[in-house]
């Protein structure tokens, strides 16, 4: 033992602790910490409170926005209108859907399913025409295959239209129809029918190609938006973000160099897996239906789907920004142009919700085919906030995650 400087044990002048005094001083000084503590309290749960009627007030307001219904502000379109975000679903719901109102229309899922047949169409403008991994070809092909792959159904037969420009090079049709060839043959489809239109020269970007699809539902599934429950298990197949941040580079307009490729790929095989496994549609008449939706995260991201999906179900979803798979290579193009990942299109990915019990199963199924060997569970479905995604930060907070306002990557698909 040390002792104290006068070697009594008892310490010296750094040693002594000052204690209180026994008597009312004494008291006084701890009924005054007791104060202090209690009033230290209540201020904490004052500033508890009112960061909750903060957050009560915004997502009152988001609600009131909501509520007032889909109406286009702009006289002309704009290229955010292509964009896959709000206003491409404003002008959706409120020109088109006002328009064409019927039951099958109205869910807005990826096609429409009517008579053990689903129908889906698409048109892509993408530019550059040819980019790493694939061109606009495959990628019509492929964007067809999985917009029907998503309804549950199995592909069997397209349409494709060109438009195409004066001058345009008789050598990248040829390149553009031989790997549409090939992109159907990959997929078990037939490309049975089309047609051609000619447009002067600038009246067009040298080629425009638009695809339609039908599918039959051999399978007794239903998956939409609508369906999806809380406690669900939020599940993407793979990587995120490539195909956007390739078209992007892609254009050379920007000096960044990665080594990156387009993640184009028709989904209908892993779809085939994965409902083989878990079963598709909570009333599905195989009584397995652990799969509640399926969309393929295209223009605007995983984002702008699992919007879709909370507003649809009036759930909310929370992801895990840990839990996304995002190359390095992407993420770090993302970081530089000042992009969210999760907003960046991809043309082989899909976002699947099943049965929170059903999760690992489902995961093992993807994980099981090449296309789906990186998928990862990435949230959960809750039920509140109803209507919003909510994303747990890297950093510990909580963020919402709106859909994409604005055009960030024109032109993508």
């Amino acid at each position: 033992m040390n002792g104290g400087e006068d070697g009594t044990g008892r310490g010296g002048e750094h040693g002594v602790r000052e204690m209180d005094p026994p008597g009312p001083r004494g008291g006084e000084r701890q009924a005054s910490g007791l104060r202090e503590d209690a009033h230290d309290h209540d201020q904490v749960l004052d500033l508890r409170e009112s960061a909750r009627d903060r957050e009560r007030q915004v997502l009152d307001r988001i609600e009131r926005v909501r509520r007032r219904g889909a109406r286009v502000r702009e006289d002309r379109i704009t290229l955010a209108h292509g964009a896959g975000g709000k206003a491409t679903h404003t002008l959706i719901e409120a020109v088109f859907l006002e328009s064409f109102r019927n039951p099958m229309l109205a869910p807005l899922e990826d096609g429409a399913v009517a008579d053990g047949l689903a129908f889906t169409t698409d048109s892509f403008v993408v530019t550059p025409l040819f980019f790493p991994g694939g061109d606009i070809g495959d990628l019509a092909v492929n964007g067809t295959v999985n917009d029907l792959a998503m309804c549950g159904a199995r592909p069997r037969y397209l349409s494709a239209g060109f438009i195409l420009e004066e001058g345009f090079p008789v050598a990248d049709l040829r390149r553009i129809a031989a790997s549409m060839a090939e992109a159907a043959r990959a997929a078990g489809v037939w490309i049975v029918t089309g047609d051609t239109k000619v447009v002067e020269r600038g009246k067009a970007d040298g080629c425009y190609v638009t695809t339609s699809g039908i599918g039959t539902l051999d399978r007794p599934v239903r998956l939409s938006a609508a369906s999806v429950r809380p406690g669900d298990a939020v599940i993407v197949s793979g990587p995120i973000g490539e195909h956007g941040i390739t078209i992007m580079l892609a254009r050379g307009e920007l000096d960044i160099e990665a080594e990156l490729c387009s993640d184009t790929a028709a989904l209908n095989t892993l779809v085939d897996v994965l409902l083989d496994a878990c079963g598709g549609g909570a009333d599905a008449g195989d009584g397995n239906g652990a799969v509640r939706c399926l969309r393929d995260a295209t223009r605007g991201g995983v984002a702008t789907i699992v919007n879709e999906m909370a507003e649809a179900s009036r759930v909310a979803v929370v992801l895990d920004e840990d839990a996304v798979p995002v190359r390095p290579a992407v993420r770090g193009a993302c970081e530089l142009l000042g992009i969210d990942p999760l907003y960046v299109a991809c043309e082989g990915r899909m976002v699947a919700v099943v049965a929170g019990d059903s999760a690992d199963a489902a995961l093992a199924a993807l994980r099981s085919h090449p296309l789906g060997s990186e998928a990862a569970i990435i949230g959960r479905i809750n039920d509140d906030p109803p209507g919003l995604v909510l994303l747990r930060t890297s950093f510990g907070g909580t963020r919402i995650v709106d859909l994409l306002v604005g055009d960030p990557l024109p032109r993508i698909c």
